[in-house]
């Protein structure tokens, strides 16, 4: 069962990896073709929360400040030598994602969506317009 709005799972539960990941396919199926197409490559993983190596990385202190976490290179930055790199990566993290759920009371479809497509535009090379305006396309 999805739990889009601030609906609880009647046994308490939070709601569980594989459901944040089932969202957040959900929205990448709702892309248009021309983004759609040029993300056959990227993995997308759902986590518990960021390893120490990444939020240090960015700076970050506390695990549930990050929500999600592009790995590789935006798709204008690459080379028929990164043949060899790593496959790209969104990570979203369902700690820090369930709890700002639960501190702004945004549907957790909605949050999710906000926070795959973000990853998303990092792959593509967006700005934050951009990346508002593919939002709103997804939008149910």
């Amino acid at each position: 069962m999805a739990l889009g709005m601030n609906e609880q799972d009647p046994m308490g539960a939070a709601p569980s990896a594989d459901a944040i990941e089932a969202q957040a396919r959900a929205v990448i199926a709702r892309l248009p073709a021309a983004f759609r197409q040029h993300l056959g490559e990227v993995v997308l993983l759902v986590e518990e929360e960021a390893d120490a190596e990444t939020l240090a990385a960015l700076e970050i202190e506390h695990p549930l400040d990050l929500t999600g976490v592009y790995h590789g290179r935006p798709i204008g930055e690459k080379s028929a030598f990164d043949s060899a790199a790593l496959p790209d990566r969104i990570h979203l993290y369902r700690q820090a994602i369930l709890a700002e759920w639960c501190e702004t009371g945004v549907r957790l479809d909605d949050l999710v969506a906000h926070v795959t497509i973000h990853e998303i535009g990092h792959h593509f090379g967006l700005s934050d317009d951009d990346m508002h305006a593919l939002e709103d396309a997804v939008a149910d």
